[in-house]
This record gives C-alpha cells, sequence and structure tokens, in this order.
C-alpha cells in the first residue's frame, strides 16, 4: 500500500515551513514528518475524513451570504498542523503585547485629548473620516480604559521567514473556537505527538475570557451574556460555543431590555440584570436609538446605559477606528510615539490612496498590488494585481479615483506555505496566522493561534468566506530540540 513521501514536495518559491530552502526538513517537524511517512495514503485520508465527521457532530459549521451550495458548511480542518518554535512564538508574544497596548492607547486618546492628532503623528482627516470612528463615542472612558480587550492580529510569514503584521481585527474578531475545536480534534488524531513535542496548551483560553470579562465590572458574582445576531450569522457557532465554554447567557438583541439605564435579560422567572456583554454584534446595529434606526439586531438604549456606566460592552464600540487598514500604515509611529520604542512586529509596506503621491503611484501600479478597502473584511473588496484581467484593474482604478479615502494598496506578498492534504498527495498551501489577545487588567496571549489555508493551488485568499480552510497550530516549548 503507497505510503505518504515527500519526493515531489515543491519548496521553491516561497518560504516553506516544514522544509528549507535545500529541502532539508527543519528540526521542529522532523518527528511530526517521521509519523506521517509511516502512514499510508489511504490511512492518512481516512483520518482526514475523520476529522470532517468530528465537526459535523460537534456543530462546527458557518454561514457563507450569497452562498447558493446550501446555507452551512464546516470550515475544513486539514488534517497536518502548523508548527512554530516556542521561540519564535515568545518573540511573537512581545510584539503582539506591544502592538495592543499601543492601539488602546491611540483609541483612548482618539475619544479623549486628540493629542496625536494636534502632534500631527496621524492626519486629522484620516482619523476623522473613518467608518470605524464614533463621533457617540467622544468623551468615553471604558472600564481601565481599554477599549479593545478581544483582539485578533492577523501575520503571515514572508519570504525571509520573518512575521509582519497583515492587519488588526479590534471590533469583533472571530474565529477562536475553531482554533479551541481543532485542537480537540487533532489531540485524538495524533496523540503521542503532543507528548514527544510538548505542544503548549490551548484549552484555557475560555477561562481567561471569563476572567477578564468579570475583572471589567465591581458586580460579583457577574452575569455575563454573549450578544449575537442570531442563528444566520456566519459565526453563530462561535457565539453558542463560547457562551457555553464560559457559563454566560447566549441573548439576541430582543432578549434584553433597558429599564432605569440598565441592562436585563428576559427569562421565564423574570427581568435578570446584565453586568457585562460579550457582544458579536457591529457597532452599527447595538442600539436603534443611537445608531442605525433599522436595526433589529441590538437593543433600544443599551448604548445610554453602557454610556452611564451600568453595563460594559466587551469590545467597546468605537474600537474599529484602529482596524481602519489606512490608519494600519501608521502603527510603527504610533507604537513610537506612546511608548517611545521601535515596533517589534513590522508592517507590511502600505500604499495610502487617500494620499496624493502615493494615490499616483497605486494609480500606475495596480497590476502589481494588492488593492484593500480601509473598511472592508473577509476577503471582500479586495483586488490581487497579479492576479486580475485588465478590465478588473481598470475597474478598480475608476473605484479609487472616485473614493481615494476608501482604499490602501500593498505589494503581493508571497505568503509562506505549510504542507496541506490535497487529495492523494500533500502539496504547499499559503497559510497566515490569527493569534488572539485578551486585555483586562493584564494581557492574556495563549500559546496558539487561528491558521488560516487557502485550499486551492496557488491561491493567496485564506478567509473561509472566500474558500479558505484551516490547521491547528502547534507552538511547541521553548525548550524544545
Amino acid at each position: 500500500m503507497a505510503k505518504v513521501d515527500f519526493t515531489k514536495y515543491e519548496t521553491t518559491g516561497f518560504y516553506d515551513e516544514m522544509f528549507n530552502e535545500t529541502n532539508k526538513v527543519r528540526p521542529y517537524y522532523e518527528q511530526f514528518k517521521t509519523r506521517l511517512e509511516k502512514l499510508s495514503k489511504n490511512k492518512l485520508k481516512y483520518l482526514q475524513h475523520g476529522t470532517e465527521r468530528a465537526q459535523l457532530s460537534l456543530g462546527m459549521t458557518f454561514n457563507v451570504y450569497n452562498d447558493n451550495q446550501g446555507v452551512e458548511r464546516i470550515l475544513h480542518l486539514d488534517i497536518i498542523p502548523r508548527i512554530i518554535e516556542g521561540n519564535d512564538w515568545d518573540r511573537l508574544t512581545k510584539g503582539l503585547e506591544q502592538r495592543i497596548v499601543a492601539l488602546n492607547l491611540f483609541i483612548n486618546d482618539i475619544y479623549n485629548e486628540q493629542k496625536v492628532l494636534k502632534d500631527k503623528i496621524i492626519p486629522k482627516e484620516l482619523v476623522l473620516s473613518s467608518a470605524g470612528f464614533l463621533k457617540e463615542c467622544i468623551g468615553l472612558n471604558p472600564p481601565k480604559n481599554v477599549w479593545s480587550h478581544i483582539s485578533g492580529t492577523d501575520l503571515i510569514r514572508g519570504d525571509d521567514g520573518s512575521f509582519y503584521v497583515l492587519e488588526d481585527n479590534l471590533r469583533c474578531p472571530s474565529g477562536v473556537s475553531y482554533m479551541l475545536e481543532n485542537r480537540e480534534i487533532l489531540k485524538r488524531t495524533f496523540p503521542e505527538l503532543f507528548e514527544k513535542l510538548h505542544v503548549r496548551p490551548v484549552h484555557d483560553y475560555t477561562h481567561h475570557l471569563r476572567d477578564m470579562l468579570e475583572s471589567l465590572t465591581k458586580a460579583s458574582p457577574a452575569n455575563i451574556a454573549v450578544l449575537t445576531p442570531g442563528t444566520y450569522n456566519s459565526a453563530y457557532f462561535e457565539h453558542a460555543y463560547l457562551a457555553q465554554q464560559m457559563g454566560a447567557e447566549l441573548v439576541e438583541g430582543r432578549d434584553l431590555v433597558v429599564k432605569d439605564d440598565f441592562v436585563y435579560m428576559i427569562t421565564t422567572k423574570g427581568l435578570q440584570r446584565v453586568d457585562v456583554i460579550y457582544r458579536r454584534v457591529d457597532d452599527d446595529f447595538i442600539d436603534p436609538l443611537v445608531f442605525n434606526k433599522e436595526s433589529l439586531l441590538g437593543t433600544p438604549g443599551l448604548f445610554r446605559a453602557y454610556c452611564k456606566g451600568n453595563v460594559v460592552l466587551v469590545n467597546a464600540p468605537g474600537a474599529g477606528v484602529a482596524d481602519d487598514k489606512a490608519v494600519y500604515a501608521y502603527i510603527p509611529r504610533l507604537i513610537k510615539y506612546y511608548l517611545g520604542e521601535e515596533v517589534l512586529l513590522p508592517n507590511i509596506k502600505t500604499y495610502i490612496c487617500a494620499e496624493k503621491d502615493d494615490c499616483n503611484y497605486v494609480l500606475e501600479n495596480i497590476p502589481t498590488l494588492v488593492i484593500k478597502q480601509t473598511d472592508g473584511s473577509g476577503g471582500y473588496g479586495m483586488l490581487i494585481g497579479p492576479k486580475a484581467t485588465k478590465k478588473e484593474c481598470e475597474e478598480f482604478a475608476v473605484k479609487i479615483k472616485n473614493n481615494p479615502r476608501n482604499y490602501i494598496a500593498q505589494p503581493m506578498i508571497n505568503l509562506s506555505r505549510v504542507p496541506t492534504l490535497a487529495g492523494d498527495t500533500i502539496e504547499g498551501r499559503h497559510v497566515d496566522l490569527r493569534p488572539y489577545c485578551l486585555y483586562g487588567k493584564d494581557i492574556k496571549i495563549v500559546p496558539g493561534a487561528l491558521t488560516r489555508v487557502a485550499l486551492t493551488k496557488g491561491s493567496l485568499v485564506v478567509n473561509s468566506s472566500q474558500g479558505g480552510g484551516s490547521k491547528d497550530t502547534w507552538v511547541l516549548d521553548s525548550n524544545f530540540k
């Protein structure tokens, strides 16, 4: 029976995370490669099929809007994990901590003294014109002055093997439930390797999440709710999963009522006060009295109760100003301004179309660049120039000319690749990395992340909404040899 082998595995042209440039396996992948080579191809396919059955049994599905293939599907979990050295992870952790502290200082400054604008570190008009900037939040001071309590920073590894920040997610970052469930499935698939490789655990994420939420209120015991848009939301599985794991209530906007500026949950036993709401509803929809008047997802009066300090909203409304992809370009300067430090996790070179010189450069070089909407997410509103048609490039040029503030551009980076099961063979597929930071009285980053993988050969788009999948991320002990 044919065994797994890597003799035809291609490593040229990209940074491969299992093999180096001379096709030798990297030390931290040696034991896993040896384990794979003992398997037959049929056995590997059987194990892969088992992961898919496990995902279905756990209800690990998500919705894809405008998808005619059905309402729900699983986020494909590839059986081959992504392995990260402990020392690399420790460096990433320090960079993420630096970044999230600086970003929260920036958000707090923007809604209060606005020193960073007065000192012209970042253009005033760029910040105030951001879709994520909420004038209703001016003067607010969330508990402990933390605005983004839960963040998911997207990282990529470039040709040189170094990690770079691709973008920040400080509003309602998703995917952490897949990180946790992927681990549970892979532990059952390769149980002996976890002990041999000293893979760091991630199971306590939800305990840290609950501790962080409780730290934001004086109520004891705290009554915590997870606010979901409902069952048709693409991340509903995650909302239900996190509520269940934390012992919190899962609620929709219609399950809450505001009375005398306090928030209550409607129960069969009457009204029950809510102290902290981990919201998975976007800013525009949380309160129809203040934001989108057509919203049926939020609760009337919720924002006023929050402003009065009678309920905590996590993440704080208005945090999305730091998600803006144009603001992203200035983050190294913001780190220097607020912390007096050089950036530990560098950005990718970014051209801001709102700036004339940058815009001219972008318009002249669209076929070589990646164009993104400054308020876009999920892989939507994006053009990968080197893979686009002439017509698509011309259409994006018109969009940029009509609304330059709404676009940024970056050179196309060859994302690193990780071996991935592709039918009967193993081939390299491009990946990114989303670690999750919890920020309350202190910062917690569990040693793991959601690795998203582009399942289509040659594709650089890893988003699940665009057909991407996921991998379990194994972070090894720093002293692993």
